[in-house]
C-alpha cells in the first residue's frame, strides 16, 4: 500500500502472514528501511512485496525495531541474513533480543522461541537522528508499552510521517509494561504533531486531527 511516493506498508496481518505487526518500508534516494519485520512466517512474500513497490531489496540500510515483541521482531534475524542490513532497537530492548528472552518479547504468547538477535546499532537517548539517502529520521524513545519503545518520523511530500507501532498497546506486566510511563509517552506522540500516524495494528492514520484523536482515545483523562 502505497503512503507517500517514499513510504509503503508492506506487511501485515493482509499483506505477509496473520500474526504480523505491520511493516513499512521507507525509500529515500538510493536507500531504503525496514520499520519492523513482522514474524519471519511469511519473509519471501514480504520481500516480493518490497519489489513491487520499485525498491531493490539490497538497498535496504536499516531495518529498524519499534521494539522487542515478537510480531514485531520475529523475521529480524532472516532479513539480517537475506540482506545484510543493519538492525537498530533501544538499548532497554535490544538486552532482551539478544538474550533470546520468550517471555519479555513475547514470543511465547505466539507459542514461539526468538533465537538470540544481535542488535548492531543501540539507541540510548531520549531521540537520536539516523540519515538515510540524506534525509534525516529521528528516533524517540516512548516507553510504557515496553521499556525500549520507540517511535521513529520523517518528512516526506511535505509531511510529517510518524511509525508509532503499538499506540494501544497493550500493557501488561510480562512484557514489563509500566503504566505511568505509557501516558507520558503518548503526550510526546501529540507533541510530534503528525500529518500520517503509520500504526502497528490499527492501520494508517491521516491529516493532524485524525492522528491526535487516534493517540488520544487510549489516554486516561
Amino acid at each position: 500500500m502505497k503512503i507517500t511516493a517514499e513510504i509503503f506498508e508492506v506487511g501485515g496481518a493482509n499483506l505477509t502472514s496473520p500474526d504480523d505487526a505491520a511493516i513499512y518500508l521507507i525509500q529515500f534516494g538510493n536507500q531504503a528501511a525496514l520499520v519492523d519485520s513482522g514474524c519471519g512466517h511469511a519473509t519471501r512474500k514480504l520481500i516480493d512485496n518490497i519489489k513491487r513497490c520499485g525498491v531493490e531489496p539490497a538497498r535496504i540500510k536499516y531495518l529498524l525495531l519499534t521494539h522487542c515483541h515478537y510480531d514485531h521482531t520475529g523475521g529480524a534475524a532472516e532479513l539480517k541474513s537475506r540482506l545484510g542490513l543493519e538492525i537498530v532497537a533501544h538499548q532497554l530492548d535490544a538486552v532482551y533480543l539478544e538474550a533470546g528472552d520468550n517471555r519479555v518479547t513475547a514470543a511465547s504468547w505466539y507459542g514461539e522461541s526468538l533465537a538470540p538477535l544481535q542488535v548492531d546499532r543501540k539507541l540510548t537517548g531520549p531521540k537520536e537522528q539516523l540519515l538515510l539517502g540524506g534525509v534525516t529520521i529521528e528516533a524517540v524513545h516512548v516507553p510504557g508499552h515496553s521499556p525500549g519503545s520507540v517511535v521513529y518520523w520523517t518528512m516526506s511530500e511535505g509531511l510529517r510521517v510518524l511509525f508509532a507501532q503499538d499506540v494501544h498497546g497493550p500493557l501488561d506486566p510480562s512484557l514489563l509494561s509500566n503504566p505511568a510511563e505509557y501516558e507520558k509517552s503518548l503526550e510526546v506522540l501529540l507533541s510530534i504533531d503528525a500529518d500520517i500516524l503509520c500504526e502497528g495494528h490499527y492501520g494508517v492514520y491521516r491529516g493532524k486531527a485524525e492522528v491526535a484523536d487516534f493517540i488520544s482515545q487510549f489516554m486516561k483523562s
